[in-house]
Parts: C-alpha cells; sequence; structure tokens
C-alpha cells in the first residue's frame, strides 16, 4: 500500500484535480487501495493567516472568505454532477459559517492566539479534502473522507504541535483496519491535542501526516505529489538549468530539504527514515516523470555533489570577547539559553581560539536573541570580558550538499573559487565532520548570481553560461554577433559554453534584459526597444543585474568607455577589448588596470590590441610564463601600411595604392591617423609594458614616412595633392630598395629596452620579406627561439579578423569552469 500526498497545487483548480484523479486511477489498480493525504487549495492558508491577521486587528476579511468559498463552489459544479453537487455544496457551506463565527469573535476579542489560529487554518485542509473525496466518489465509490484530528494526536504545543507517536499509531491503524478496502482522503497538516483541540504540524506539516500514516501503516512507499519534477539541483526559479535528480540518500534529502529546498521538509522525512520507506517525489502535471526518490542505500552517484540549496533570509550574530576562552559550558549556556526561547540557530561558526562563536537565526528572531544573550551574560558585559552581540542582517546562506564530497578532494576549493571569481563575499563558513554539507553565509543581494555559479562550477556536464555586455556596434561589433550566433551551437556541443548577450548599446540607444537579447534580431529590437544610449547608466545596470560569470565587451576606438574599466573590475565583471586607448595611455592607467582585475580574480584580455586576430599577446605572455626570456622583438603592426608597401612597386604612384587602400577600408577616415605612426606606435607600446617594460608613449621612438608637408596638410584632399607633388621622394624610396634587390618595410622593434618604428629595407632573408596583402607578422627572438625566430603571421586588418579576436578571448574568459 502507498501513501499518496498531493500539495495545494494539485488541488488549486479544476485540471489539477482532474489530473490527480488520473493519477489514482492507476494507483487504484494496486493490490491495495492508496491512502491520499491533501493539503489545502494553493494559496487558501496565506488567505486563512491573513484573515485571522485583519480579524485581530479589526480589519475587514469579508472578501477573502467569499473570495475562498467561491474557489471551492466552482470547482464542485465544474467537477460533480447537478445531482450529486447539493449534499457537497451544503457541508462546505457548514464549514464556512463555522469559520466565519470564529473570525467574528477573534474580531470581538482582539486578540488571536495560536490555538485560534490552527483553528482557523484547520478549514483549508478540510474544505478541500472534504471537496475532492466526493469528486472522487464518482470514480472510485469506496472513497471516505477522513479527518485526521481523529487520529493523529499531538501535544498543545499550538502551530509547530509535537507528535504523540505511539498513541497515534495505534489510532491510525485502528482506523485503517476499520476502513479496509476502502480509498482514504485524509486532511493533511491538521492533528488534534488530548482536549480534542485542533493543532497543526507546522511548516510542510501535509507531508509530516504522510508520513506519519506510512510509518504507522508500514506502507511500501510515501509519493509526493507537486508541481516540479522531482528534488533538483538548485532551486529552478534562480537557476534555469536545474535539473532534477534521480535519487537521493535520506541524509542529503534532509541536508537539502534544511537549507532550503521546499520541495520536502526535515520532519516529513524522520518516520520514514526510522522505517527505511522510500519517499518519492513526483509531478502532478508530468505524471509519466520518475521523479527523484529518497531512499536508504541509495546507489553511487557520479556527481561530485548532489545539489545546492539556500536559504535566503538570515541574520547572524557575532559574540566575542576573552570570557569565553577556555570557559568550559559557555557554548551550552549559550545554546541552551536560544532553545529554551525558541529560537532555532541555523548555523555556528567558532573560532580556534574560542575567542568568538558566529551563528545565524531567522531575521525575526535576531534582536530577541541580542535581548537574552546581553541579559543572561550582563556581568561579563559589564567586565568587558564580553563584547557587545552584533547583529549583521541583509544575509542569505548557500548550502552544497552530498554524499560523495567526503570521498573527493577539492570540494571546497571549488566553491570557494567560484564565489571569489564572481567577487561574492563569505561572511561565515560552516562544515560538519560528516562532510555532507558546506555552508557559507553571503549578502543575500548575490544569492542568485552565488547559487548560478556554484550551479556552473559542479555540475560539468551542462554549459557553463557567460552573460556579455557589448559597447559598439559599429563593423567590429555587428561582425561579433554573426560570428556568435553561428558558432552557438559549436560551442555548446565542445566547449560546455554557451555565450548570452544580456546588453547591447551604441551612442544612441542602449538595451539591458535579463532574459537575453536574441541575436537573430538584435538590431530591430534594440531600435525598438531601447531607451537613449547613457554609458553610466548601462554600466550601472550591468552591475546591478549582479549576474555570475560577466564580461564586459568594449568595440569601440572611443576613450569614454575607458574610466569605467576599474569599476567594471572591482564589480568582478572581465573585460574585453580592442580599443587600444586604455592600455596605451599612461603606465599607470596600464598598471592599474592589470593589477585591479588580479586582485578581484577577473580576466582582462585585449589581444586584439596589438595584432588583430592574431595570437600575438597570448604568444608573449606563454613565452615569458613558461621562463624563456625575450631578446628581440621585431614586428609590422600596421595592416595598412603592410598592405600599402606590398602594393608599392612597380609603376603604381605611392598616392595611387595610399587611394586604393582608403577605398578598400584598410584605412582610418584620414589615412594619416595610420601613416603617421601613432597606431603602430600605440601596438608596440603595449607589446613592450606586457614584456615588463614600464614604458611610455615618449618611450617609443618614431620614423616619420611621410614628408613634413603631407602632414601638415589642411585636409585628406590636400593631403592627396602634396602626396603627389612629393611623388618623386616615393619614387626614389622604391627604386633604391628594388636596386639593392630588397623591399620597404615599416618595423618596429623592441630590443636592449629600446623600442622604435622606422622605415628599413629588408632582403630575402628577413623573415618579413615575404609579407603580403594586409598581413601583420612579428617575429620573437628569445633564448629558446634564437637560431631561428617564432614568427606570428597573418591577416592584420578587417572586421572579420578583429571580431574573431574578441570572440577568442570572451571564449577565453569562460575557457575554466569557474
Amino acid at each position: 500500500m502507498n501513501i499518496l500526498k498531493f500539495g495545494g497545487t494539485s488541488v488549486g483548480s479544476v485540471e489539477s484535480i482532474s489530473a490527480l484523479l488520473s493519477i489514482l486511477a492507476k494507483e487504484n489498480q494496486q493490490q491495495e487501495k492508496p491512502v491520499v493525504v491533501l493539503s489545502a487549495m494553493s494559496g487558501v492558508t496565506n488567505l486563512l493567516t491573513s484573515m485571522a491577521e485583519k480579524a485581530a486587528l479589526g480589519e475587514n476579511y469579508n472578501e477573502e472568505l467569499l473570495a475562498i468559498e467561491l474557489r471551492h463552489f466552482e470547482v464542485i459544479r465544474a467537477l460533480l454532477p447537478a445531482s450529486a453537487q447539493n449534499p457537497v455544496l451544503t457541508k462546505l457551506k457548514l464549514y464556512f459559517n463555522e469559520l466565519e463565527e470564529l473570525l467574528q469573535a477573534i474580531y470581538n476579542l482582539k486578540e488571536l492566539s495560536l490555538q485560534a489560529k490552527d483553528l482557523v487554518l484547520s478549514y483549508g485542509e478540510r474544505c478541500s479534502t472534504f471537496m475532492v473525496s466526493h469528486i472522487a466518489k464518482q470514480q472510485f465509490t469506496d472513497a471516505v473522507f477522513a479527518d485526521a484530528t481523529q487520529f493523529i494526536k499531538t501535544d498543545s504545543n499550538f502551530g509547530q504541535a509535537r507528535v504523540n507517536t505511539q498513541l497515534t499509531d495505534f489510532l491510525v491503524k485502528d482506523f485503517y483496519a476499520n476502513n479496509a478496502g476502502k480509498m482514504l482522503f485524509v486532511t493533511g497538516f491538521i492533528a488534534s491535542n488530548e482536549a480534542n483541540r485542533v493543532t497543526t504540524l507546522g511548516r510542510g506539516g501535509s507531508d509530516y501526516t504522510a508520513a506519519i500514516l506510512g510509518s504507522a501503516l508500514n506502507a511500501n512507499e510515501i509519493q509526493i505529489w507537486t508541481d516540479v519534477n522531482g528534488m533538483m539541483t538548485a532551486d529552478p526559479r534562480i537557476v534555469k538549468k536545474a535539473f532534477p535528480l534521480e535519487e537521493l540518500s535520506y541524509i542529503e534529502a534532509m541536508e537539502l530539504s534544511y537549507f532550503g529546498a521546499k520541495v520536502i521538509y526535515p520532519p516529513t522525512m524522520t518516520p520514514a527514515f526510522l522505517k527505511q520507506i522510500p519517499i518519492v517525489i513526483k509531478n502532478t502535471f508530468d505524471a509519466d516523470f520518475e521523479g527523484t526518490y529518497i531512499r536508504h542505500g541509495a546507489k553511487p552517484s557520479a556527481l561530485p555533489i548532489k545539489g545546492i540549496s539556500s536559504i535566503d533570509e538570515i541574520s547572524i550574530i557575532n559574540l566575542a570577547g576573552s570570557g569565553m576562552v577556555g570557559k568550559a559550558g559557555f557554548s551550552g549556556k549559550l545554546f541552551s539559553l536560544l532553545s529554551r526561547e525558541q529560537i532555532n540557530v541555523v548555523l555556528i561558526t567558532q573560532s580556534s581560539s574560542e575567542h568568538s562563536i558566529t551563528f545565524a537565526v531567522k531575521p525575526a528572531d535576531a534582536v530577541k536573541a541580542v535581548n537574552l544573550i546581553s541579559k543572561e551574560f550582563d556581568l561579563e558585559l559589564q567586565a568587558n570580558k564580553l563584547q557587545k552581540p552584533e547583529i549583521e542582517n541583509g544575509l542569505a546562506v548557500l548550502a552544497i550538499v552530498g554524499e560523495n564530497m567526503k570521498r573527493t578532494p577539492g570540494i571546497s576549493g571549488k566553491l570557494f573559487h567560484a564565489l571569489g571569481r564572481n567577487g561574492v563575499n563569505v561572511h561565515a563558513i560552516a562544515q560538519g565532520s560528516s562532510e555532507y554539507n558546506i555552508s557559507v553565509i553571503i549578502a543575500k543581494e548575490d544569492l542568485s548570481k552565488a547559487v548560478n555559479a556554484v550551479h556552473d562550477a559542479f555540475y560539468t556536464d551542462l554549459n557553463k553560461t557567460l552573460h556579455i555586455f557589448c559597447l559598439g556596434t559599429g563593423n567590429i561589433g555587428k561582425t561579433l554577433f554573426k560570428q556568435l550566433q553561428v558558432q552557438m551551437p559549436f560551442l555548446a556541443k565542445n566547449n560546455d559554453l554557451q555565450v548570452k548577450v544580456m546588453g547591447i548599446s551604441n551612442t544612441r540607444k542602449m538595451l539591458l534584459s535579463p532574459n537575453g537579447i536574441a541575436l537573430e534580431n538584435w538590431e530591430e529590437t534594440l531600435d525598438a526597444q531601447g531607451e537613449a544610449a547613457d554609458l553610466e547608466d548601462f554600466v550601472a545596470q550591468m552591475k546591478a543585474m549582479n549576474l555570475p560569470n560577466c564580461v564586459f565587451v568594449d568595440n569601440t576606438a572611443s576613450p569614454q568607455p575607458v574610466p569605467f574599466y576599474q569599476g567594471i573590475f572591482e564589480a568582478s565583471i572581465s573585460v574585453v577589448t580592442c580599443n587600444k586607448i586604455g592600455n596605451s595611455a599612461s603606465f599607470a592607467q596600464y598598471e592599474t588596470f592589470k593589477n585591479t582585475a588580479r586582485k578581484f580574480g577577473v580576466d582582462f584580455y585585449y589581444e586584439t590590441n596589438v595584432g588583430a586576430g592574431l595570437p600575438i599577446i597570448r604568444t608573449l605572455k606563454d613565452l615569458m610564463m613558461s621562463g624563456d626570456k625575450v631578446a628581440r622583438i621585431e614586428a609590422i603592426l600596421s595592416g595598412t601600411i603592410s598592405y600599402i608597401f606590398n602594393h608599392f612597386k612597380g609603376d603604381v604612384a605611392f598616392h595611387e595604392v595610399v587611394k586604393e587602400a582608403q577605398d578598400l577600408g584598410y584605412t582610418e577616415p584620414d589615412p594619416r591617423d595610420d601613416l603617421n605612426g601613432k597606431d603602430f606606435m600605440r601596438k608596440m607600446l603595449i607589446l613592450a609594458r606586457d614584456a615588463g617594460y614600464a614604458f611610455e608613449e615618449s618611450d617609443v621612438s618614431i620614423q616619420n614616412m611621410l614628408p613634413d608637408a603631407c602632414l601638415q596638410a589642411p585636409t585628406v584632399e590636400e593631403f592627396y595633392k602634396q602626396l603627389e607633388l612629393n611623388a618623386d621622394y616615393f619614387t626614389k624610396l622604391k627604386q633604391d630598395a628594388e636596386a639593392s634587390k630588397k623591399v620597404l618595410r615599416y618595423i618596429g622593434k623592441l630590443e636592449d629596452g629600446k623600442a622604435s618604428i622606422t622605415l628599413q629595407m629588408v632582403d630575402e632573408n628577413h623573415p618579413f620579406y615575404m609579407l603580403s596583402g594586409s598581413d601583420n607578422i612579428i617575429s620573437f627572438t628569445t633564448d629558446r627561439y634564437k637560431a631561428r625566430p617564432l614568427v606570428v603571421k597573418g591577416p592584420g586588418a578587417g572586421a572579420e579578423v578583429t571580431a574573431a579576436g574578441v570572440f577568442a578571448d570572451i571564449i577565453n574568459v569562460g575557457g575554466e569552469k569557474a
């Protein structure tokens, strides 16, 4: 025989009750009839509580009472034939009349005792169970309504009554025997004391009722039917990627449920645990799903942890002082005091020096606890042997749970790395010697981010999600979105990575969405839904979303985003940028960015600052990290200048090649912005800094390749005229190179602590001789690459390669399961 308990959502509507009846029809085919335990209709218990409190305050409660009546009557009229409705409606009306009289009494007395509140709340389960039992009777003629106050007996601790197990077991067995062969529909949550006064079993009371009946009747299993597919790895309202667990041990389930997993409550499991009766969490709205089994001897799991649960409202009290050190029985006295006053302590941690104790309680109990401590330890406080207890509010508890934690090294390291990586500060830590649970107290505002980050860290079979916020929708930004859209399936399949665009901004409009922005139509969405662009507000909203694994992507060439970098790092958000301005300004700023990113454990990637899509910075970093010493770096780092000199041959004039490069989009609107060497200088400056030199802009010497008249021309049109007028100068350069069988190259060099950019002629023995198109090239001469330098070569201009470099940097941020 099985016990089937149905929660409030399972009896909350015509559709859900119809689903419940279908489940019972399958269960009824078993050899023994099930025992069915029902909660109040969803939301009714809250309404009853509100009505009772309003009555005590002398406020009107009639609207809520009418709403409850109507909900029940509508279900009756929908699911019962007209001929069977009157007896049920009459009984329910009697219940509601009794409830109204009770509320009127509370209204008159202006007092709500716990006993009166229990009686008010009992009508939720009574009405729903009576209603459903009579609806079921149309299909199961042996259905019987059973009021649990007849056979579940408790003490008189109203609101949280303790069950008299021995007497209850006897009465349950007797009631069941007297109704042999019938399908019992039992009210959950409610019981009665020795004087037959109604009591309630507290939070999760209907589940507890099911467990009490299951234990007394030695049931095969206890089924808890709810509105989710079993116990999940985390709260699905917080973690969209949470998935149901197939099996849990009793201890794992107790740990998870104690720390906030609301699918089942700790007292529920105690009777089942003692009798080793399996508990199954199933979904009324997906009845074919197997659900989660909680049982003795659960089979081993490959998962490092079983689940992550949390309490989103908690306060901690810090008690410190020399009067605690070496004083036997101090902790016992403290926690006995709190226990006597019904203050539940959620978590305890104590320093090894015994100088301080930190413990967590519900926020509603915090002030009361401090007052009790101050009174109990008044002498110690006056003698300054104890400091005044301190309360910290606005906190939450996150707990990871699992039997495998005991046998898996590095679990705590992975937990704290995931939290630290995302800027989540830990206020207190607790871990039992059994190693089934590690609990941390964090800021409530960080809870969602923390749970998602930890879930990503432990469940490696799932895709890690990177949340990116993109600034700039020019050629590079647009191309990046195209590349992301195409590559998403590959990243999910091969890299366990999902990149989710959460925000987009340009100089006109900005849009941030908590659900992400679809890349298929991002331009239309930005235009239709975006608000006026405000960079400061964009960054503020990004921080306020407080998401895990965040990346700020700067695809602009503007100085405006750069001052925000440091604050972004301090919010534990990584930065990926193709904007050279930040790293090529003062060395102090460059160093600050690096140090801040390192301090807050986030990434700062800017590969495209130097070589577009080429892995130049990464190669230099790998050489230095592996202990190699760089003797010389030579580079051509301007795709524009590379293109011009690669095509400046034969009879073509210099100004014609420059114009051709501009027409192809390789130059800035004013080609002098490329040809004056300033952009090249910034790249060499960043490269030198990454090589370990504290260089400023003035430390990079630049040889001008253009005559002064060309550089000083007032307009672009005049610039081209000056190029033509100076054609002989450029022709001579070309002819001198050809005469010596060499080619012209504008080369940057870093050697012996000096950086320079000069126009050179190189022969066929030089690695830069065979350069073509708009390629960039860099040569590293090191201790390991001395005879033959390490050369990196490839396209150095264009939106495609630059966007690809930004894309690669984003993927590198997500390369570690943080």
